[in-house]
């Protein structure tokens, strides 16, 4: 007996240690690190990729999940010309396969003038259908141009593991009414909720409208089907195209809805994720804008800090279309809405092209990947070191996120 008693104290203090370095971890701030990897690159000068994307699906092993990236090529020459989207894959990070092309992803002819497509797709783990569900919306081309005046649709597939598939990409069907006539879920990053609806932010305007308004559509999703229910508050301004390729999150108890217009990028907060406030423009702390235009921002979410991926001017970056590179990363304050200035890292790094367009995916609660691919548009930006790589930034968090948050 006296020998056991000599073993109980040494356990009682390595747990007793265990728990203050626990405590003691838990209580620093976060922070992270940033493992940026090439999924792939190469540029044959008339076509690029874009439109990079990643969805995880969880998977028991050393790595957490699969991961299907989605792409499709553009034509150099014209202005959105996009074609069938192509999946990557990777079961361990280290290893893709891929390009496959998707033909039930791919363009579908109206007439001999006319097709349509699907683009600005992004793919996302629906937790409580099991299914990778990906959402974009329609283009419409006359003789391989975009039709100016024309039909748009959110537009959505889903993704069968067994086989490596795609569903043929289909339409969500919106209230028939003239405003919602070109409707898109385009580049938009939703936040899906416990009981398996979906908070999908959209865009819309009416035939020959100038401005876009916002909204956050609640659908249902049985696994195969995407249905309207209901939306929230509807949200413009009088500033060109107005409020437009909106992505949302949710952080602490609170609902955070970000959008593009073309002079300056905007935000917005809600309490039930549908009813926002009105979208105020983004600023650093320190009162001067952030500078993000005419492209989109995402969210980072974890349950320590909220954070935001953006461009913007400023950046020794006027060579850039737009100022679409380099991809930065900052923690924002959930209560001021303004994103802290000390925090701002560059993640993906600037070499000429326009990165605009790129995705956020949680892998694990201790990684996040930010995924995008260099657009080379305009001709002639491979001269700073472009070559139509696509990135793989692996955000790498010194605690994990708590999943009750």
């Amino acid at each position: 007996m006296k020998s056991l008693i000599p073993v109980c104290l040494t356990l009682v203090l390595l747990i007793a240690g265990t728990s203050r370095l626990s405590a003691e971890d838990s209580a620093k701030p976060l922070d992270y690190e940033v493992d940026l990897r090439v999924v792939t690159e190469g540029f044959d000068g008339k076509t690029c990729w874009v439109q990079a994307r990643t969805g995880a699906i969880p998977q028991a092993g050393p790595f957490p999940a699969t991961v299907v990236l989605t792409m499709q090529k553009l034509l150099l020459t014209g202005s959105d010309v996009f074609y069938a989207l192509n999946e990557m894959r990777t079961t361990d990070g280290e290893n893709w396969v891929g390009p496959i092309k998707h033909d039930t992803l791919a363009r579908r002819r109206l007439s001999d003038k006319h097709e349509i497509a699907v683009c600005d797709f992004t793919p996302g783990w629906h937790a409580k259908t099991k299914k990778l569900l990906g959402t974009g919306h329609t283009v419409r081309y006359e003789n391989n141009k975009v039709m100016h005046v024309r039909k748009r649709s959110v537009a959505y597939s889903v993704y069968n593991e067994k086989d490596h598939t795609w569903s043929d990409w289909t339409t969500m069907s919106m209230p028939d009414e003239p405003r919602f006539e070109s409707c898109g879920a385009g580049s938009a990053q939703r936040y899906d909720l416990e009981d398996g609806s979906i908070l999908l932010p959209v865009y819309f305007k009416k035939k020959g409208a100038k401005q876009y308004s916002t909204t956050v559509v609640l659908c249902d999703f049985d696994g195969e089907k995407l249905t309207y229910k209901k939306h929230g508050s509807e949200h413009t301004i009088p500033v060109k195209r107005g409020l437009y390729e909106p992505s949302i999150t949710k952080y602490q108890d609170k609902y955070y809805l970000t959008m593009r217009n073309d002079d300056k990028g905007y935000v917005s907060v809600s309490d039930d994720g549908l009813n926002y406030s009105e979208p105020i423009v983004w600023k650093f702390d320190d009162g001067k804008e952030l500078g993000n235009y005419n492209t989109q921002q995402h969210w980072v979410t974890h349950s320590d800090g909220l954070y935001l991926v953006y461009t913007r001017r400023g950046a020794n970056n006027d060579h850039v279309f737009r100022h679409r590179a380099p991809l930065f990363m900052a923690q924002v304050d959930p209560e001021t809405l303004q994103v802290k200035r000390k925090t701002e890292r560059i993640i993906v790094p600037e070499k000429g092209a326009r990165m605009g367009n790129f995705a956020v995916v949680n892998l694990s609660p201790s990684e996040t990947w930010v995924t995008v691919a260099e657009w080379m548009q305009p001709i002639g930006i491979e001269k700073y070191g472009s070559n139509n790589r696509i990135y793989t930034a692996r955000i790498k968090w010194s605690k994990p996120s708590r999943q009750d948050d």
